[in-house]
């Protein structure tokens, strides 16, 4: 019998085959990312690549929803945070300290750019374990695209002397893959909205109002664009909402720790907890939700954002897993002292309100066609 995952990487290949007639017009240097990042046999043992945790049909992100963290190629080893969205990942500004804290890849900002992310999971033990630069070109070039990947990284891409200039090429091509429309397609009933050829249902737009009013989402999550920017949802910076941390995750890696997020990537203290505001397309295809997926649907979220300091706190010996987590209790904190307050925590939403917004927030996935 096929596994859930397994299952749902072949559903993902035979999307990707039927995409190959559809007319994303690829440069040479993209289609050469786009065959990196649908390869599952550049990991060690073979079977996992950039799709297994960032796939299609789930918005590019991890497929297997029922867990927070993602499961390496190693049966039994996880990541100790959620995987992003690698979709409209493109539009985040390189890594800055200047004029405030933002951009960056990864959830504490310390990739500068999307060329930089790429070229972790490959080494990382708890992801795709390979233990070298040579030993990812040298299964590259076992694989059948071995000739189109001198042909874009130059001849002799193979050979020992160049082997971190090729791994530096296979990153920068799966970067530019992830720059296209195939990952960046601005399809949603948002995007028909804006653009006048479609309307929002009372609920949404009930939704939509509530969203940029008293529900306080757009101080961090704007839903109109700057300049000649597309609406992305997020201010790219970083914040420490006030979120626990998750026992199960602590189950799954075998030990517990406390997540300092860019205070750990800065070693500065005054940045602890504090996590990269994601933007929001697709986000109804991406649960669970937050870096470390402690909350496991949109209205959890929202519930959150409105009642963090109303709620009881939850048994501090259960944490998220108490059985009353999420409707009548929330646990306290994982790192208290940096925590955001000015937005959220205490919001007054009734239960109809934070539904109205969780039906907006759906309006934001790709693939509706506008009337």
């Amino acid at each position: 019998m096929i596994g859930k995952k397994a299952f749902s990487l072949l559903v993902c290949c035979i999307v990707c085959f039927a995409l190959a007639g559809t007319g994303f017009a690829l440069t040479a240097q993209e289609q050469l990312g786009r065959n990196l990042y649908f390869d599952t046999n550049l990991s060690e043992p073979a079977g996992q690549g950039c799709v297994s945790c960032h796939e299609p049909g789930f918005g590019f992100a991890e497929p297997d929803q029922g867990l927070p963290v993602s499961e390496g190629v190693v049966e039994g080893r996880f990541g100790e945070r959620n995987a992003p969205s690698a979709a409209y990942a493109m539009f985040f500004p390189d890594f800055t300290l200047k004029g405030g804290i933002q951009g960056g890849q990864f959830w504490d900002g310390r990739a500068l750019d999307l060329a930089e992310q790429a070229r972790g999971p490959f080494l990382n033990p708890v992801e795709m374990n390979n233990t070298s630069m040579g030993q990812v070109i040298g299964k590259i070039e076992a694989s059948d695209y071995a000739p189109f990947f001198e042909t874009v990284c130059g001849p002799g891409a193979f050979l020992a002397e160049n082997v971190v200039a090729s791994y530096f090429c296979m990153s920068e091509a799966i970067a530019a893959f992830e720059m296209t429309d195939e990952l960046n397609k601005f399809t949603s009933k948002f995007d028909c909205v804006e653009a006048g050829l479609a309307q929002f249902t009372p609920l949404e737009d009930q939704g939509r109002r509530l969203f940029s009013g008293s529900g306080k989402c757009g101080h961090c999550h704007p839903a109109k664009s700057g300049g000649n920017s597309p609406v992305l949802f997020t201010d790219f910076k970083f914040h420490n909402i006030g979120l626990p941390n998750n026992r199960i995750i602590f189950d799954l890696v075998g030990y517990a720790f406390v997540d300092l997020g860019l205070g750990g990537f800065l070693n500065d203290p005054r940045e602890d907890g504090r996590f990269k505001t994601e933007h929001l397309r697709n986000i109804a295809l991406t649960p669970p939700y937050m870096h470390n997926g402690v909350l496991k649907d949109l209205w959890q979220v929202v519930h959150f954002y409105n009642t963090r300091d109303v709620l009881p706190m939850c048994d501090p010996s259960l944490g998220n897993l108490d059985p009353n987590f999420a409707t009548s209790c929330w646990p306290a904190p994982e790192i208290p002292f940096t925590m955001d307050s000015s937005f959220m925590g205490d919001l007054n939403l009734t239960f109809n309100e934070e539904m109205a917004i969780v039906e907006f927030m759906k309006t934001f996935t790709d693939g509706y066609v506008c009337p």
